[in-house]
């Protein structure tokens, strides 16, 4: 549990760096003449790079540990955020945006973390907890961004980098490694090599209905809808409400707040409830009403209830996801498997902002969004082909006699 906070901690200052620059970056490069669709490309640049990193970050944490390659992920963090913040071209937002995405790739990593620390029950709420420190950074990030603006165009970079290095700081100090190096063993027992990343890869391509496999491409259809309709979120509040860059960041805080509170009470409570399957599945539901209401919001007030649903969805949605990927994963491969993961889930966050900012801007704003809902149903549908993972044995208990 200690090492579960730590990494909390962790995340959370990182979280607020992330969002401190994300929310203006569209904003930035339309000043820059930049178009939806070029905005869309420029936020692929990041899944581009998270997709070449994310197997590999997972495959060294699995060789050499996770500290250090988280400790990597926010070394090259602090350099992209001291990129955006003297950023004058739209060239320069791209390789911002590139860096940030390698440092993004020890996401996996970070839950292999929490694979090795906690026990199979305790892992969905684990993970809940982690992305609740992540969501708690999404409301401090983006209004520290839009305040730190006032202030010029360069000072949310620079706060950003700022609190980046601290964190490396902090985490260099404070945060220990979690994989657990086991004897030698020969026989049976003995683990098996690492596999390559590509073949990992491949293994989940090849046979996209075993269990682990599964899991992983919902999780990667899932994202495609998260990943669609940020580059363009802020372009519609701009367009619809007249929302700039020194207020985009607090709409942001509904998204967190209500986030937060998900994972830290409620997560935790419904998946031991109704198991990890089902909590995804109401997640899924969640998810793709929130997308089908937003875009037919007529006022602000409105707009903010509909997202609501947004963080509701995606708090039971991915932790549980993630937490089945653990127990259909080998224990020794948790970092290559979920760096797998993360590695499908760039793929779709590549193509995502690609195809959102062509459909906006030549189908309309409300298009992304009904698209978006449109992919989490597809994903819902695919949960009817998993099942539950067998039921982790116990030890024995000794006999009573009476």
């Amino acid at each position: 549990m200690k090492k579960l906070l730590v990494l909390m901690a962790v995340a959370f200052v990182d979280m607020i760096g992330l969002m401190i620059v994300f929310p203006l970056m569209p904003l930035y490069a339309t000043r820059l003449h930049a178009t939806p669709s070029l905005i869309g490309f420029l936020a692929a640049s990041f899944p581009v790079a998270q997709l070449a990193a994310s197997p590999v970050w997972g495959r060294l944490s699995d060789r050499h540990g996770r500290r250090p390659v988280l400790l990597v992920g926010l070394a090259a963090s602090t350099v992209a955020y001291v990129i955006f913040g003297f950023a004058g071209t739209l060239w320069q937002l791209f390789v911002s945006r590139f860096v940030q995405g390698l440092g993004g790739g020890t996401t996996g990593v970070a839950q292999a973390y929490v694979a090795d620390t906690m026990a199979p029950k305790e892992r969905a709420k684990a993970l809940g907890w982690l992305s609740a420190a992540t969501s708690l950074g999404v409301i401090i990030g983006p209004a520290l961004g839009s305040f730190a603006r006032r202030a010029g165009e360069a000072a949310p970079g620079l706060v950003a980098a700022g609190l980046c290095l601290i964190n490396f700081a902090f985490a260099w100090r404070w945060l220990p490694e979690s994989r657990v190096q086991h004897p030698a063993a020969t026989g049976p027992q003995a683990p098996r090599p690492l596999r390559p990343v590509s073949q990992a890869v491949w293994e989940v391509l090849r046979h996209p209905l075993r269990p682990l496999a599964l899991t992983i491409i919902i999780y990667a259809v899932a994202m495609l809808a998260y990943n669609a309709t940020p580059p363009v979120f802020a372009l519609y509040l701009s367009q619809r409400f007249g929302i700039t860059e020194q207020n985009i960041g607090y709409f942001f805080l509904v998204f967190g707040g209500v986030g937060v509170v998900m994972r830290l009470w409620v997560v935790g409570p419904v998946n031991d409830r109704l198991g990890e399957l089902r909590t995804m599945r109401v997640g899924a539901v969640l998810y793709a009403l929130g997308y089908v209401l937003i875009p037919r919001a007529s006022s602000v007030p409105l707009f903010l209830i509909f997202q609501t649903l947004l963080p509701l969805g995606t708090a039971l949605l991915f932790p549980a996801n993630s937490a089945l990927v653990s127990h259909h994963a080998d224990r020794h491969e948790f970092g290559l498997m979920l760096g797998v993961q993360q590695a499908l889930r760039g793929v779709s966050s590549v193509i995502a902002p690609i195809l959102a900012g062509f459909a906006y801007q030549f189908y309309g704003p409300r298009v992304p969004f009904y698209g978006a809902a449109g992919v989490i149903a597809l994903a819902l549908l695919l949960t009817g082909l998993v099942r539950e993972p067998a039921p982790i044995p116990t030890a024995p208990q000794p006999a009573k006699f009476s």
